[in-house]
């Protein structure tokens, strides 16, 4: 299981932070400003980016976002299935089933042979 601290200055310092110009459409303000971010999970090894917004600090606040929600998804466990009771029409209904298969393929055996001579 996974922990993470509570407060972001916490978990920005277990992580690697990169900068970096962000690719795609945004016109001249995107060519000359490096406001993509890509964090790294030092302990884990779980990296999350995001280019969306124009400024690296809403970028890094979004990849904080996306870092916990990653590290949540990985800590989650599926729950047990509990196996739930046959209730007693579907037994009941089986068993006449079963009985109506059963007189079947008694009638189609041959007929007992007496050896009593």
């Amino acid at each position: 299981m996974i922990t993470l601290p509570e407060s972001d200055d916490d978990l920005l310092a277990e992580c690697r932070v990169d900068a970096y110009r962000a690719s795609g459409s945004g016109g001249q303000h995107v060519n000359v400003t490096n406001s993509a971010v890509r964090l790294t999970h030092l302990p884990t090894g779980i990296v999350v980016t995001c280019q969306n917004e124009r400024s690296q600090y809403l970028n890094k606040k979004e990849c904080l976002l996306k870092l916990r929600a990653a590290v949540e998804k990985r800590n989650y466990r599926k729950p047990k299935r509990r196996a739930t009771r046959m209730p007693k029409s579907v037994k009941l209904k089986n068993k006449v089933a079963k009985l109506k298969t059963s007189a079947t393929k008694k009638s189609r055996r041959p007929p007992k042979q007496d050896d009593s001579s």
